[in-house]
């Protein structure tokens, strides 16, 4: 492992150069366009009052349709800066709702999503790729591509709690 001053350096560096900081106000405001436009067209839903900007990990807000808001289940829009793509994550209001739904997925066979590998270490139940490759060129067409995945994969998730007779 590189040392945290080694580290540092090749930062600065990077920064210095200036499209780093400009790829990240864009990639943020971008995340700003995006929570607003779902806010606006689907007034129904609950949608974070704020987005998790993370630590260049990942950047997220969660988009909650009342169907899974009553069960305190919560899923979110998030792009994973390692993997540089959009996912779709089935999260929970606390571990021991998240623990209840992941086991119920992995005991029902349910394999439409990828699960979380296991609870301790990860924020979501299940996941779901939505843009593996964004396209921030045209950002119209990037919105349409998660939105449509991402009612997708809700519908989805209420398809399977309701064949399990909680919705």
């Amino acid at each position: 492992m590189v040392p945290l001053n080694e580290s540092m350096k090749v930062y600065k560096q990077q920064l210095q150069k200036g499209e780093i900081i400009r790829a990240h106000q864009g990639l943020m405001q971008y995340f700003r366009d995006l929570k607003a436009h779902l806010e606006n067209r689907y007034p129904d839903y609950s949608v974070s009052g704020s987005i998790y900007y993370g630590y260049m990990d990942m950047t997220y807000f969660s988009f909650i349709p009342p169907s899974l808001g009553r069960l305190s289940l919560k899923p979110a829009i998030v792009f994973v800066y390692e993997t540089f793509r959009f996912e779709i994550w089935l999260a929970a209001k606390n571990k021991k709702v998240q623990t209840k739904y992941w086991n119920l997925i992995r005991e029902s066979g349910w394999d439409k999503y990828d699960p979380a590998p296991k609870m301790a270490g990860y924020d979501h139940i299940i996941s779901h790729i939505l843009v593996g490759d964004p396209d921030f060129q045209n950002l119209d067409q990037l919105t349409a591509k998660i939105e449509k995945g991402t009612l997708e994969f809700i519908s989805d998730v209420e398809w399977f709690l309701a064949q399990q007779d909680l919705l």
